[in-house]
């Protein structure tokens, strides 16, 4: 499993717009939001790169040339720097940076998550089983399992299932008095997508073009097919969707409480 673990690459989409963050998001795409101060794209990068998956493939869109930015620039911030200003010489020392390939592959300012992964497929297909997940969720969750289910079960994919984190609490009321006040518990609703994905390359087959949306006609059809199966991940899951997401996120970070930093 070693060799898979350094060659399995991981796609992760950073191009949507995220209008719900507007405030954020107007000088910077979604995945550039910060998180203790550390863009949530690096945290998702470093639960992949926990398990010792560290080739990344960034598909960018809406403002991309800041995570272009961020990543040229990451080596330099990330070390102390000696300049000799006579010969033009700068030297890097006490590096903190992590050993990683990162990919920066522009897939259209407009495409949906479908068309995003088709473009990238002439670098994936040849490559084998690859890991797909959104650029703006977090979870305590084991990839190494993820992947030993993927392997078991034989199929073309594998989608993370994960319970809706609370969101809105319920009242109920005789006449204007609040009787019953109870906030959502994490478990009283159904399973959703919550990304993290493992494929296989024949599920280029099911994309056509920038406008295919992954979540709609392809997982649809890879469902009607027999070839999607569900990997349960009971732990922690949060999206960043909202500036209260962001707000959580944070608290939980700076409490010392988040529960997905695994590394």
């Amino acid at each position: 499993m070693g060799t898979l673990h350094k060659n399995m690459k991981t796609v992760i989409l950073a191009g949507g717009m995220g209008s719900r963050l507007s405030e954020e998001t107007q000088v910077k795409p979604k995945p550039m939001v910060e998180i203790g101060g550390i863009p949530i794209l690096l945290h998702i990068m470093k639960i992949y790169a926990r398990y010792g998956y560290r080739d990344f493939i960034i598909a960018l869109g809406y403002r991309g040339e800041s995570i272009k930015n961020y990543f040229i620039n990451y080596p330099i911030l990330s070390s102390d720097v000696t300049v000799h200003l006579k010969e033009g010489r700068v030297e890097f020392t006490n590096s903190m940076v992590e050993d990683w390939i990162v990919r920066l592959m522009d897939t259209g300012e407009m495409s949906m998550t479908g068309g995003r992964l088709h473009r990238l497929e002439q670098m994936l297909r040849p490559a084998g089983t690859f890991m797909l997940t959104y650029g703006d969720g977090v979870a305590d969750i084991d990839i190494s399992a993820l992947v030993a289910f993927h392997r078991r079960h034989g199929k073309l994919a594998t989608v993370t299932a994960v319970r809706p984190p609370a969101r809105f609490g319920t009242m109920a009321f005789d006449g204007e008095q609040v009787v019953n006040f109870q906030e959502k518990p994490q478990t009283g609703e159904g399973w959703i997508n919550g990304g993290f994905f493992v494929f296989e390359p024949t599920v280029f087959d099911y994309l056509h073009g920038d406008e295919t949306v992954l979540e709609k006609e392809p997982l649809e059809r890879l469902a009607a097919d027999g070839q999607l199966m569900s990997y349960k991940h009971e732990g922690f899951w949060q999206p960043m969707d909202t500036i209260r997401d962001r707000d959580f996120l944070n608290e939980q970070w700076r409490s010392g409480r988040a529960p997905w930093k695994i590394w």
